[in-house]
């Protein structure tokens, strides 16, 4: 896909950054429809979305919460790696200002808040951590095992889960049995019996629903992927999936996951095979999946917004491949998506794993991005615009030249009109063409700041062809009604020219040359020329000639009686190009 790209700048000093952000915006429809005053203007592209930046003050990442009561955004530093390093919480407010951090004597990691969002819990060494989100003063928590890997918190069914594992250095993670445990509001913890290797990672859904899912590891050659019950005292696993087939090939290599907003699907970030969409009920394979990332990015992150409209994904890329994609959450939904590009310090260069959350009412998208080095983090505040408006093609479609034919050029032009701001970049539409043959994908035509745009094939087929061009709309205008143009397309001409000389005699016989031209599409093989000649003692025909390589030929004979004889070249012509015939006459003398 073809990217929209605005120059980026970070304005003024400090901590945050305001600009519009690199991206290609074709997200569309009603995905990000609202009501709103529809203002005729010249034919106009998206305004840009919104991306604030704040550099956060952290060298790890761990975990993202958002309050969206408060309006709070939480970033935990992981800071594994020593028993002496300090834990942090960074607080941002929704307009990227930083608010305050939490500091702890010991490295913390997953963070959760419960459901009125009044307390913040956070996975420390050693125990459970309790913020109060108003005034983010701690509020006492649980000593537990010590933790060396990080904990995963995620709170579901009114209970807080947690992993523990203990190893001696960190490096040992990936390999450590990791357990799964519970948090409860009297004080006390309960051992789940749940458990395995590598880093856990723990998400919470609707419907008193917990999702764990196993890191690819050493010892998790093919990890799974699980769905628990947590309406009730014990955890129940009610749908469990692993994705290595027979030889052992399609493990997942899991990133982040996240539950839909209704709860009935699961997507996964997998870097091995891109973004998952998965049934929650029995963790198969939807119907109907989401399309491929960009060539290049690797799946590192995904979140739904809990209004249900969208669904970001995050990716790992290099260069113009982008690394954030924002869709509509229905796969089914085939408008393109809105995709930034990050590079460079002002940026980040990927989405850190795990590195995003949306606020609830989807008007916001929270993500973390790193550099490649992965020492240094932003803070990402997406604001999508809200109001779409109103496009139509006008004018219908017309093509050129009048008479199309099979194997040369052809333009299709026609007119798209928008409502609403001016463009600042150029729009696209998309062209197809069906004919006898099937529906062809003609790729994006660029349309001009006037709002015309000129569609080139060349049709390879004799017939009718037609052709249907597609606006699928961005973000501030709604697709147009598809419109479509028929041509009929003919053969291609073909044409011989044949020289001959005014005068022969039988003696020395008769030297002809020529040039055969056929337009269009090339001929699959050397056009073969059927020559008759005619004299007063009748007409008949003399060995076929072959044309060369650059279209001539020649033609050698010995006549059979004096006076007038003419001599007829001909090809009868194939599917896709016209015949051709030429005479010439020579006088023949003794």
């Amino acid at each position: 896909m073809n990217t929209v790209r605005d120059t980026r700048r970070a304005t003024g000093a400090g901590r945050t950054g305001r600009r519009t952000g690199r991206l290609a915006a074709t997200l569309l429809t009603a995905a990000l429809a609202a009501g709103g005053l529809t203002v005729a203007a010249a034919p106009a592209a998206h305004a840009a979305a919104s991306d604030v930046v704040a550099k956060l003050p952290i060298s790890s990442f761990s975990a993202l919460a958002v309050d969206s009561v408060h309006q709070r955004v939480y970033v935990a530093d992981s800071n594994l790696g020593s028993y002496d390093n300090k834990g942090l919480v960074a607080v941002y407010d929704f307009s990227g200002e930083r608010v305050t951090t939490l500091t702890t004597q010991r490295h913390v990691s997953g963070l959760a808040l419960n459901a009125d969002a009044t307390t913040l819990y956070v996975g420390g060494r050693e125990g459970m951590l309790k913020y109060d989100t108003a005034t983010h003063q701690p509020q006492g928590g649980l000593s537990l095992s010590t933790d060396t890997c990080g904990r995963s918190v995620a709170l579901a069914g009114g209970t807080v889960y947690y992993t523990s594992s203990y190893t001696n250095y960190v490096s040992e993670c990936e390999g450590s049995l990791t357990y799964l445990n519970s948090y409860h509001a009297d004080n006390t913890a309960q051992v789940t019996g749940w458990q395995d290797y590598g880093r856990l990672q723990l998400e919470a859904g609707p419907g008193d629903r917990l999702l764990m899912g196993q890191p690819l590891g050493s010892k998790a050659p093919n990890p799974f992927l699980a769905v628990y019950d947590a309406s009730g005292q014990t955890l129940v696993r009610t749908a469990g999936r692993r994705f290595a087939d027979a030889d052992g090939k399609g493990a997942q290599n899991l990133k982040d996951m996240a539950f839909s907003a209704d709860g009935s699907k699961v997507a996964v970030a997998d870097a091995a095979a891109g973004t998952r969409l998965l049934d929650s009920a029995d963790l198969s394979d939807a119907a109907t999946g989401y399309p491929a990332l960009p060539s290049g990015a690797s799946a590192s992150a995904v979140a739904f917004s809990g209004d249900g409209k969208y669904l970001a994904r995050g990716a790992s890329a290099t260069g113009a491949t982008p690394d954030l994609l924002l869709s509509p959450a229905d796969p089914g939904d085939a408008t393109a998506p809105l995709e930034f590009v990050f590079e460079g310090s002002l940026d980040g260069d990927r989405v850190a794993p795990r590195g995003m959350e949306w606020s609830a009412d989807g008007s916001r998208l929270f993500a973390v991005t790193t550099n490649t080095v992965g020492n240094q983090y932003w803070l990402h505040i997406v604001q999508p615009p809200a109001v779409q408006y109103d496009t139509r093609f006008t004018g219908g479609l017309t093509h050129s030249p009048a008479q199309a034919v099979a194997g040369e050029a052809l333009a299709v032009r026609g007119r798209l009109e928008l409502d609403g701001p001016a463009p600042t970049e150029p729009l696209k539409v998309t062209a197809t063409r069906t004919d006898a043959a099937g529906t062809h994908e003609l790729g994006t035509t660029t349309v001009k700041a006037d709002g015309t745009f000129t569609v080139l094939d060349e049709p390879d087929l004799v017939g009718d062809a037609t052709y249907t061009v597609s606006f699928l709309g961005d973000l501030t205008h709604r697709p147009a009604t598809d419109v479509t143009h028929t041509v009929s397309v003919g053969r291609a001409g073909s044409s011989i020219a044949l020289t001959a000389p005014a005068e022969a005699s039988m003696s020395t016989g008769v030297h002809l040359t020529g040039t055969f031209t056929a337009q269009g599409k090339a001929l699959p093989e050397r056009a073969v020329l059927k020559v008759e000649r005619t004299d007063r003692l009748g007409t008949g025909t003399l060995s076929s000639v072959t044309v060369a390589a650059d279209g001539t030929f020649t033609i050698d004979d010995l006549p059979r009686t004096r006076r007038d004889t003419t001599y007829t070249v001909s090809w009868p012509g194939d599917d896709l190009h016209t015949g051709a015939t030429a005479s010439a006459t020579v006088r023949v003398t003794r």
